[in-house]
């Protein structure tokens, strides 16, 4: 891992997907900050999924390789403050899976990911649709997110806002199994969900 410095990070990705898919949703898995491994129930969970995404913070990138190997699945993620080294943690190498944005198209949406993604007005910071621009270069149908680790299925102003919190530190508690989420993009149809890993 790269101790020194920020790693050349480009802002944003872009993906075309045929067709719909069911996607699996995890964000802030904090790997070795709160504990070794993913639990087992996080590659059960996304045994029937078509791609995974991370929304940041899984702090060491091993976390897409043993996401990808042991689902067998396609995985993407977005770089988290974490990962970039907040609170004096190691800074996380460059990698071609790992840009600060990403932004997907799917069946007519268009899906958006970032680490950072506030579910509502705050006074002074950007409006939703200067961030939309900022992270995604314009509108988009649904924002995926992290950060609190708090898991959320909210429609802000016609935007479909998702994060599914942390599958091994939830709510900044204490290691514990947490949550993972779901995103169904099918027949011109956008569905979302957490799960509680069991």
């Amino acid at each position: 891992m790269v101790t020194r410095g920020l790693p050349e990070r480009r802002w944003r990705d872009e993906h075309v997907f045929d067709g719909g898919m069911l996607i699996g949703l995890v964000t802030d898995s904090h790997i070795p900050e709160a504990r070794r491994e993913l639990f087992e129930e996080v590659y059960a969970a996304f045994r029937d999924v078509d791609l995974i995404l991370h929304g940041g913070d899984m702090h060491d990138i091993v976390v897409l390789d043993w996401l990808e190997q042991r689902c067998g699945k396609p995985v993407l993620g977005v770089c988290g403050n974490g990962d970039d080294g907040s609170s004096g943690r190691t800074i996380a190498p460059n990698d071609p899976r790992l840009p600060y944005n990403q932004l997907l198209h799917i069946g007519g949406f268009k899906v958006g990911m970032t680490h950072d993604f506030p579910d509502r007005d705050i006074n002074g910071a950007a409006t939703l649709d200067e961030r939309m621009e900022r992270h995604f270069g314009g509108p988009v149908h649904v924002v995926v997110a992290g950060d609190t680790h708090v898991p959320l299925v909210k429609t802000w102003r016609g935007t479909l806002i998702v994060n599914s919190g942390s599958p091994t530190y939830p709510r900044n508690l204490s290691t514990q199994l947490g949550t993972v989420g779901y995103l169904d993009i099918r027949d011109g149809r956008v569905d979302a969900w957490i799960e509680q890993l069991h």
